[in-house]
């Protein structure tokens, strides 16, 4: 029996998107400015927000903003636990969770981000004490994001026989599709594969084009019931199923686990697909969180896209890339071609492809199912699943 969704996203919206630094609007006022567009492109009055939902945001917060938009009653707050982009998905979820549940008629999910103004986000810095997994991590000089997941990586690579050239396809095609979409920050500059090969080592097996750039903009959805939105400007978007999942153990301990290499995404698969009623074959149009290229390449396998010993092949040969691909990935550019705000905008895009608004939207036949899988290599992981109505 078809799952009948009790949530639905009417609205999308977004700041523009600078390089890191050059944003003419603080961090808030851009959070104001997507959270505004995605009112208006429901044709909500801001006022009538009752909810907010971030993820590692503890500079927005919902008091601030309900008193710049004129919130007249202030129903529902939250924000998941722990981890940075493995939270996207799980955000859209707890929206879809309050008003489900009644707590809350029209909830906001989104992220603001802003490394010009609070400096930049993936940096390691000097700390006076350290303690958890930073503890032993430290010691050695393992400091930062891209370091953790190049470990990862090389192991996965080491594993499977995967060559450099299964990476250069995720950063070909996430470049690839931001030439197709102006708010993208990469439009404009096409990305080859000579170039890709020419650039600098960050960490290896990671070059330059591996990482994502460091951006200023702010990202937003408007969450209802199906019921609200036929009042509304524009048909709903299903949140037709959503998961968290911690997956295997995580931390130091994980490095001695039979599973390693992985990025915590089998658990939040397993959830996803049971609540969908539906398999990764059924999936239209992926948008997988790249913070590097390297998670995700794990993350298709975990999420049930293809085995690791086929992964290389399921990506060569731009099999991803454009409207009309195999399976159209990363269709807005990605974090690494669009913007880097926190991955939130891939969940703006996912529903654009539900709505038939991409810049670069599938054409093999209509989007029934559009995924948004969060930050791999980081626990607890989160996906989430839109369809139409």
């Amino acid at each position: 029996m078809k799952n009948v969704p009790v949530s639905v996203v009417v609205g999308v919206g977004e700041s523009a998107y600078y390089e890191r630094g050059k944003a003419p609007l603080s961090e808030f006022q851009l959070a104001l400015t997507a959270i505004r567009a995605a009112c208006a492109d429901a044709g909500l009055d801001p006022r009538e927000i009752d909810g907010f939902v971030s993820y590692l945001d503890g500079r927005n917060d919902p008091l601030r903003l309900s008193a710049a938009l004129g919130v007249r009653s202030l129903s529902w707050t939250s924000q998941p636990w722990g981890g940075g982009g493995n939270n996207m998905a799980a955000a859209v979820q707890l929206a879809a969770a309050a008003v489900s549940a009644g707590y809350a008629r029209h909830v906001i999910a989104f992220r603001a981000l802003a490394q010009g103004q609070f400096g930049r986000f993936g940096q390691s810095r000097a700390a006076g004490r350290t303690g958890g997994d930073f503890a032993y991590q430290h010691l050695y000089g393992l400091l930062s994001p891209a370091q953790e997941c190049a470990l990862h990586t090389r192991r996965f690579m080491h594993d499977h026989g995967i060559s450099q050239e299964a990476l250069c396809e995720i950063a070909l095609t996430s470049y690839a599709n931001a030439q197709r979409n102006p708010r993208a920050i990469r439009h404009g500059q096409p990305l080859t594969r000579e170039a890709y090969h020419a650039s600098r080592w960050i960490v290896e097996p990671f070059h330059l084009y591996d990482c994502c750039p460091e951006n200023d903009g702010a990202a937003a959805i408007l969450v209802t019931t199906p019921e609200r939105a036929r009042a509304l400007r524009k048909p709903g978007v299903a949140i037709v199923a959503a998961a968290q999942g911690l997956g295997p153990a995580f931390g130091v301990a994980a490095f001695q686990g039979d599973w390693f290499p992985g990025v915590f995404y089998r658990d939040v698969a397993e959830k996803l697909w049971q609540r969908a009623g539906c398999r990764p074959a059924d999936v239209d149009v992926l948008q997988i969180y790249e913070n590097f290229t390297g998670p995700v390449l794990m993350a298709l396998c975990e999420m049930g896209f293809a085995a690791p010993g086929e992964v290389e092949k399921f990506v060569a040969d731009g099999a991803l890339a454009g409207p009309d691909a195999r399976l159209p990935f990363n269709t807005s550019g990605g974090n690494l071609g669009e913007a880097y705000i926190h991955g939130f905008e891939m969940v703006n895009e996912a529903v654009r492809q539900v709505r038939g608004e991409s810049t670069c939207q599938a054409t093999r036949k209509r989007v029934e199912r559009s995924l948004a899988v969060a930050g791999p290599g980081y626990a607890a992981g989160s996906a989430v699943l839109f369809g139409p109505l």
